[in-house]
């Protein structure tokens, strides 16, 4: 039965996101005890949050009752002076999701459905993160996807993709849900020749895995440039998913007008005081990216003596094609392990697998195995 009032078209038949189901839910409708299930499905941090995080989080715990501070001042200037950045070239999100959907505010219209050939357009990759076209969708743009290219993206294929409707092209590098990269020189020559009108998002929501990543804050730095916006996080390596804390870096006129959409008071206190702490616990952040190396190594070692098929990996997660991604999916969460199934991103014969401590990898590649009886 349709509602009574009126409702943006768009959403009709709008995908919903489905993300990796929690522990708890897991646990429950399998009859088993939460510390039986290991969830290595979202990428999160398997080390769990900075010590020096939570004991932010407590000494702030009185205040809960007052508005947290609606600018985040301490925090934008640790951030500004451990990025090198102007303050004013810093917008913090509720998560880094929260920043994309400040772009599609910002350069998408959606009053200019009447004549078709006015209609924006966004550029993506094959395979790209699920809330770019979902982004593109909501704010009625059309999505352009270029086929990807061993997983990853094809940028001279996306430079040839853009048109005089483009506004906004989206790089996630590394990329998310595949894990692959682009070769630095590769990358700085497609921020150079995109055209100074279109908005290039780059996704650095794994940069801090990536060993030898490019650095483009001296083009922030230097000349702000202003058709490129960075896009950071503290859910994955510094282990605040829960709390969701992101943020963008751009040059200051453009940041100015993404202030525009941004809700007050859209980054709540304990994230704010988390994130402050995190950033300063470096020994956290060594023994995470330490743990993942490990990790990757682990899975890639494991995946070629059984002849799978896997992507290798440049983030905190690894690709595996496992036949019915589906149904291994199923049969591994029947013992308590949980990944994440491909289908939705278009790779049904697949599974996402974020990497854990090393108990926890073990034992996945234990029931990975048992399932695929290889």
């Amino acid at each position: 039965m349709s509602l009574p009032f009126f409702i943006n078209p768009a959403l009709e038949d709008f995908p919903v996101y489905q993300p990796g189901r929690p522990i708890e839910e897991v646990a429950r409708e399998l009859g088993l005890a939460a510390a039986d299930v290991t969830k290595l499905a979202s990428n999160e941090n398997p080390l769990g949050p900075s010590p020096a995080a939570l004991a932010a989080i407590r000494n702030v715990l009185d205040n809960i009752n007052l508005y947290p501070d609606g600018n985040a001042f301490y925090l934008r200037q640790k951030l500004s002076a451990r990025l090198k950045i102007n303050p004013a070239s810093l917008i913090l999100g509720n998560g880094s999701n929260e920043i994309i959907e400040f772009v599609g505010h910002a350069l998408l219209s959606a009053g200019n459905l009447v004549d078709p050939s006015e209609i924006p357009e966004v550029l993506v990759s094959q395979y790209c993160f699920a809330v770019y076209p979902m982004v593109a969708k909501l704010f009625n743009a059309n999505l352009i996807t270029v086929p990807a290219k061993n997983y990853g993206h094809d940028l001279s294929a996306m430079l040839k993709a853009i048109t005089p409707r483009t506004r906004i092209i989206f790089i996630a590098n590394p990329n998310n849900p595949t894990g692959s990269f682009v070769p630095p020189a590769d990358l700085a020559r497609f921020v150079e020749q995109v055209p100074e009108r279109v908005l290039l998002v780059m996704d650095e929501a794994y940069i801090e895995f990536l060993e030898g990543a490019p650095d483009f804050l001296p083009l922030l730095r230097e000349n702000g440039k202003r058709n490129l916006l960075l896009m950071r996080t503290f859910s994955k390596i510094f282990g605040l998913a829960g709390l969701r804390v992101g943020y963008g870096i751009g040059a200051p006129d453009l940041i100015a007008i993404l202030e525009k959409v941004r809700q007050p008071f859209n980054l709540n206190s304990l994230a704010q005081a988390a994130a402050l702490a995190a950033l300063d616990d470096t020994e956290h952040v060594r023994k995470t990216y330490i743990n993942n190396v490990l990790g990757l190594k682990f899975f890639a070692d494991a995946f070629r003596r059984l002849n799978l098929d896997f992507v290798p990996s440049a983030a905190n997660f690894i690709l595996v094609r496992v036949g019915q991604g589906q149904q291994v999916f199923d049969d591994m969460q029947k013992r308590g392990i949980i990944v994440r199934p491909m289908g939705g991103y278009h790779l049904p014969e697949w599974i996402r697998i974020s990497v854990g401590t090393p108990a926890q990898n073990e034992r996945c590649l234990e029931i990975l195995r048992l399932v695929l009886r290889v």
